[in-house]
Order: structure tokens, then sequence, then C-alpha cells
């Protein structure tokens, strides 16, 4: 089979030839601090891996008056391009500290400017100021909040050009500046985790209004997808990990509305990938009622989760494809490559019986030595099905 066939026969729950192996996104400091800083898909090549090419490309819808940022055109991590009209913009500018990088964004509306604050290291980005500070804030989302659309020719473009080297994957729109795919881990990102959480016991009613304004904006983008040729689509986030919130939680403010967005993607002739990196065990099978056709991210106890990837094989892997499931961070430094080959194997015997099961470190990795992600790949490739 080639990559693209056997990822894609993996995530429709039949068996390939072998076990499918890949990563999540490579991440650029990992390419620029221990490989010279070479490409995502020369690091794919040197080590063998199934390959991965991530591609979100968006446009404005005309009709509804918007246009792209004309200084912003290419998606940040974790966003989209910025969509503007007459009522939405958006500008930026540097924050001194002394400590990270940080910049401070202002979304401008006729009826007031919201702020957020992002800041930086290396490896990764988070948001230190929440642009929604007060309850009132969300009137302005619903009133002004612009959205993009696929931009369906060019992810048809990058996917000719891609061939049957492996999979073309994408995301659910997430907010402008900083969001994630799911409705409730975007709202985390513009309100705080935290802040969410009490709201979720304090004033339901709220919760339910704004993750109906992100439901909307998030429906637009989906049903957008129809005619591109994507493989599959992230949604969710860590957000709604049972690391993070209650099983209580994510079947009252999780599901709900993002088993909207899958239902939606499968009418658009989507695949979607569930994204759940942290605890999993207490809602795998709420998780898989929503009916993604995979999910992720199978983190293990070693690394702060509580996967049992045997025992969540036997309760789901009938209904869904699992991807991930390995432990990167023991496994990728401080041992022996025997070692790391006997984690594949592990994993293998654990998750692969009746396929339906694509072999990948537990979401990012920062740190790996070069010999032991060569047993990972070298072992997962003698991993066949009889």
């Amino acid at each position: 089979m080639t990559s693209k066939e056997r990822m894609v026969t993996a995530i429709e729950n039949k068996i390939p030839d072998r076990l499918p192996v890949t990563t999540h996104h490579v991440m650029e400091s990992f390419l620029k601090d221990k490989l010279d800083g070479m490409s995502t898909q020369k690091f794919f090549d040197e080590f063998d891996l199934d390959p991965i090419h991530w591609t979100v490309p968006h446009k404005a819808d005309k009709e509804k008056g918007f246009f792209i940022d004309p200084d912003r055109t290419e998606p940040g991590f974790l966003q989209s391009r910025w969509i503007f009209s007459d009522s939405w913009s958006i500008d930026s500018q540097p924050v001194t500290d002394s400590q990270y990088d940080s910049e401070r964004f202002t979304i401008h509306t006729p009826k007031g400017d919201l702020t957020m604050v992002l800041q930086s290291n290396p490896h990764t980005a988070w948001v230190w100021e929440h642009p929604v500070k007060e309850k009132k804030d969300i009137d302005l989302l619903a009133a002004y909040m612009t959205y993009p659309l696929c931009d369906v020719d060019q992810v048809n473009k990058e996917a000719e050009k891609f061939g049957q080297r492996g999979l073309i994957r994408g995301h659910i729109v997430g907010f402008d500046i900083y969001g994630q795919p799911g409705c409730w881990q975007d709202a985390c990102c513009l309100v705080g985790t935290e802040q969410m959480i009490m709201y979720a016991y304090d004033d339901p009613e709220w919760v339910h209004e704004f993750l109906t304004i992100l439901l909307h904006r998030k429906k637009k983008f989906v049903q957008s997808l129809k005619g591109a040729k994507y493989d599959i689509l992230e949604l969710g986030g860590g957000d709604a990990s049972t690391t993070v919130i209650s099983p209580k939680i994510f079947n009252e403010f999780v599901a709900p509305y993002d088993s909207q967005l899958i239902a939606l993607a499968h009418d658009a002739g989507q695949r979607i990938v569930y994204h759940t990196c942290g605890g999993m065990m207490p809602i795998l099978e709420d998780i898989a009622s929503m009916q993604p056709d995979a999910m992720e991210t199978f983190t293990p106890p070693e690394m702060g989760a509580d996967v049992n990837l045997a025992e969540a094989k036997k309760r789901i892997g009938t209904k869904v494809a699992m991807i991930g499931g390995f432990d990167q961070v023991h496994y990728f430094t401080g041992c022996s490559p025997q070692e790391t080959r006997a984690a594949v194997r592990r994993c293998f015997e654990e998750a692969g019986d009746n396929g339906g099961y694509i072999l990948a470190p537990s979401d990012h990795f920062f740190e790996a030595e070069i010999d032991l992600l060569h047993a990972f790949v070298d072992e997962a490739k003698s991993c066949t099905y009889h």
C-alpha cells in the first residue's frame, strides 16, 4: 500500500498491509534545534514515516462583504487567516516582556474593542490575556464576528500535488488570533479554562449562549468543506479531556455542540478525528457516540493522562479508528532502542488487533534522540497483519 492508502484504510477501521506510523504536527523548534532546520516533509522522508500534509487554506465570503486581511494572509499556529469586514478588524503591537515574546491584539467593532495578548517561547504559544473579560463581550462576537470559508480549490491543488504520498489533514476553524477546533475548547481560549468551568456551574445559560455563537461560525466553515479532498480534519482539543473537566461537563457543554459539527462534516463528505490530549477513559464511549471517524491521542498515565490502550481498544475499537498511544516522553529520549521497540510492539499488541489503528506519539514532541526515532519507525514497519 502507499502511505495514503495505509492510513486511510486504518481510519476506515479496516486492516492495512502493516501498522501505519506517523506523528502529529512536526514542531519547528525540533526541526531547527535537532535537524538543522529540516523541512517537515524532509523529516518524514528522513525517518520513513507515513507522511501528513497539513493545510488549512481559507477564503472570505464576499457575499457577506468579508475580505482577507491584506497584511496577514497566512494562518499562524492554531489560527485561521483573518477575515475582516467593515465592522470587524484586528491590529496588533508588540508588548515589552523580559521573558517571553508577547503581542497584544485589538479587535475593533462598531460598539467596542476586545483585546487579547499572546505569549510564546521557542516551542509554543499561549493566551496571556483573554479577550472575553465580561459576559456582555460575547454580544460583540454575535453581532460582528466574521468567519472563513474553506478554499476548496487550494486544498485540492495541494492534495493533487501530494498524491499518494500521505494524508491531507486540516482542522475545523478556531477563533481568529488563537483558538481551537472544538466549541468548548475555543471558548476556553477566549475566556480562560478555569473561568469557563466556573461559568458552567454558575451560569450555564450564558455558557450555552456563548457556545452557540461559536458553533454558528464553525458551521459556516464546515458547510464550505464540500468537495475539498481532505483525508481527515481535526475537531476537539485538550480542554475537553477528563484531566480538565468532568464527564458531566463534557456531556452537557461539549458533545451536544461538537456532534453537530461532525454530522455536518459527514454531510460534506469529510472525515473527522476527535482530538483529546489528556484523560479519556471516563468518556471513551461518549466521544465515540458523537460518531467521529477516529479518536486521538490516547495519552498514557506515564505522561500524566489515564489511557489504558488495550482497554480502550476493547471498548471503542470496533466503532472508531484510534490514533496515538505512544509515550514519546519516555521512549524518544533517555532509553535504549530496544526499549523503544518494545514500547512500539506493546502499542501494536494492545491496539492493533483487526486494524483501525495508527501508531503516533501522544500529540507533539519537542525532544527526541535520532536513533530512537529510527527505532520507533523501524519497529512499527515490522508490525504486520496476518
